[in-house]
């Protein structure tokens, strides 16, 4: 594996972002690359870079996990903005910078995103052609979940106190930083939370996979722009690749099962699977075995299929 920062015209920080590589790895020959994107709140150490970028990568892919602006390893100013058009982006720009690896084929890139780095990636796909096929895993439309549950149903209202704060920053008042989660799983009972997602969230950040680069909060004066965007815009003409959409059959507040059950039926593609992991829910997906297992299983060759196996350059050296 190795850590790359990336900067490209227009961008005014460097974006961090690992590289992991397949088993025999050799710059001279031709791989398929896949653009592993993590969760809300996560950076490029846990689920998409831990799980399923190691996995594409044992696989044969070359494969690239870049932490969101703002966030984690990449540079941007002030931390902990959650943009969803500057993650798309992100995104963009990581495929600039893949399509000038020489041992990357620049046209057998896709893309694989978790939860909102799921929502992510399908709205990448939706304008960027140069995505040849698409894997979510329990994504989210993390505009809708911005409208509903993260705003408590009150979008206006939340706009609008975003509005004053941010009146009340530039005079000076501190930033307002909100957490996404309890400290604990034990606080978030003791507060009255039930929501699967939110306690089990709580359980893989704060237990079973707790990372340096991994914020869990949100920078709230700077989180308008996120009420207003859709994932899923223009998906019923515009996203023509090939898609696969995994996720569990428990659902809870994030929204996974009822956002993969949309965008199956909203997109153009005429490639389209859905992969229902029976009994299991959102955050099981991000790495307990059975459920990841079923994922690649299904995902690795959805992309082996739709971008290729890498492709050997050098001639063998004859037998003597």
């Amino acid at each position: 594996m190795e850590t790359v920062s990336i900067r490209n015209p227009g961008m005014y920080w460097d974006i961090a972002a690992n590289l992991h590589f397949p088993p025999d790895f050799d710059e001279a020959n031709s791989y398929p690359a896949v653009v592993a994107n993590h969760p809300i709140g996560s950076c490029k150490e846990q689920t998409a870079g831990n799980v399923y970028g190691a996995a594409l990568a044992k696989a044969g892919f070359v494969v690239i996990v870049p932490d969101a602006s703002f966030q984690g390893g990449s540079g941007g100013d002030p931390r902990w903005i959650e943009d969803p058009e500057q993650r798309v982006k992100d995104y963009r720009d990581v495929i600039d910078y893949l399509q000038t690896l020489p041992y990357v084929d620049a046209e057998r890139i896709g893309i694989l995103g978790i939860c909102g780095g799921g929502g992510y990636s399908i709205k990448a796909a939706i304008i960027d052609k140069r995505i040849k096929a698409l894997v979510s895993i329990t994504g989210v439309n993390f505009g809708r979940l911005f409208r509903e549950g993260f705003s408590n149903f009150d979008p206006v209202g939340t706009l609008e106190a975003m509005a004053a704060q941010r009146t009340a920053e530039i005079a000076g008042a501190d930033e307002r930083i909100d957490m996404l989660l309890p400290e604990s799983v034990e606080k978030g009972k003791a507060a009255g939370i039930t929501d699967i997602d939110v306690l089990e969230a709580t359980d893989y950040y704060r237990n079973r996979c707790p990372a340096e680069g991994s914020g869990t909060r949100m920078l709230f004066s700077h989180s308008a722009p996120a009420m207003a965007w859709d994932a899923f815009a223009f998906a019923e003409t515009l996203l023509t690749q090939p898609v696969m959409l995994v996720f569990g059959d428990k659902p809870g507040g994030f929204g996974a099962y009822r956002d993969g059950m949309e965008i199956y039926g909203r997109a153009a593609s005429k490639t389209k699977q859905l992969v229902v992991v029976e009994g299991w829910s959102h955050y099981d997906l991000y790495d307990q075995p059975v459920p990841t297992k079923i994922a690649l299983d299904r995902a690795i060759p959805f992309l082996k299929q739709h971008l290729g196996e890498p492709v050997t350059s050098r001639v063998a050296e004859p037998a003597e």
